[in-house]
């Protein structure tokens, strides 16, 4: 592939792991390895002290007892998993659900170690929306990428039905270092995966700032984390009220 290439958004380009025929060895490894991959590109710790720590400090406030974060696309369930033992290294009480259409992640995710009060669900994000959930931080990672625009519309509207603090959503940004970086340095990690292959499509159909900030909603702010990384964020304009939160 030429690095000019990258200079517009292939959106025809499809992951094998989307694939519902992908082979399921090479796809549960991918899903495994998803945590190395994440811990050194993905920034979580930057987002989670000036992001997430400042809502769940809002929501326990005013008096929360229990502070919920939702993974939207979890995968294999590594980012939340790491979310929420570093919120409770902090000392709030925390719980988590990841939810994901996709059976093949879902069943990574329950054989992953178990952490209490982190659960997985098979199922959209408009399920939980019209079912009434609500949750203090509402997140994905690497999933505005992989959809198209009634898709993101959709996935932004879910977000803010139900996040009562914060939504962030955490993407690629697009890039010829980007691009040459991860090419090489997810080599000693992709070996019987699709980590590499799939990475690689991934940033071609990923946002550059001024993309992303084009395709959010007025009442979303696109923001840089670092030089390969973007968010999409969103935070109601005032705090809602405490509420009797659904159970999902």
């Amino acid at each position: 592939m030429k690095l000019s290439e990258l200079d517009r958004r292939n959106t025809q380009l499809r992951e094998i792991m989307d694939d519902p025929e992908c082979e399921p060895a090479q796809l549960r490894r991918t899903l495994e390895r998803f945590g190395i991959v994440n811990s050194a590109v993905a920034r979580w710790g930057r987002v989670y002290r000036t992001h997430i720590r400042p809502a769940l400090s809002a929501a326990r406030a005013t008096g929360g007892a229990e502070q919920r974060l939702l993974d939207i696309g979890c995968g294999g369930g590594d980012v939340l998993r790491r979310l929420v033992r570093r919120a409770r290294r902090d000392g709030y009480r925390v719980s988590g659900l990841g939810i994901d259409p996709d059976p093949r992640a879902i069943a990574v995710a329950r054989a992953a170690a178990p952490l209490d009060g982190v659960r997985y669900r098979e199922c959209f994000s408009d399920e939980l929306a019209a079912s009434g959930a609500r949750f203090d931080v509402v997140l994905s990672n690497h999933l505005l990428h992989h959809l198209e625009s009634p898709a993101l519309e959709a996935l932004l509207a879910d977000s803010e039905r139900l996040a009562d603090r914060l939504a962030v959503h955490s993407d690629i940004a697009r890039g010829r270092f980007a691009y040459a970086a991860f090419s090489i340095g997810v080599a000693p990690v992709s070996p019987g995966t699709l980590l590499r292959v799939d990475g690689l499509r991934s940033i071609r159909r990923s946002y550059r700032p001024a993309e992303l900030s084009e395709a959010l909603p007025a009442d979303w702010l696109m923001e840089r984390v670092g030089p390969f990384r973007l968010l999409a964020v969103h935070r109601p304009k005032r705090a809602m009220a405490r509420r009797e939160t659904a159970r999902v």
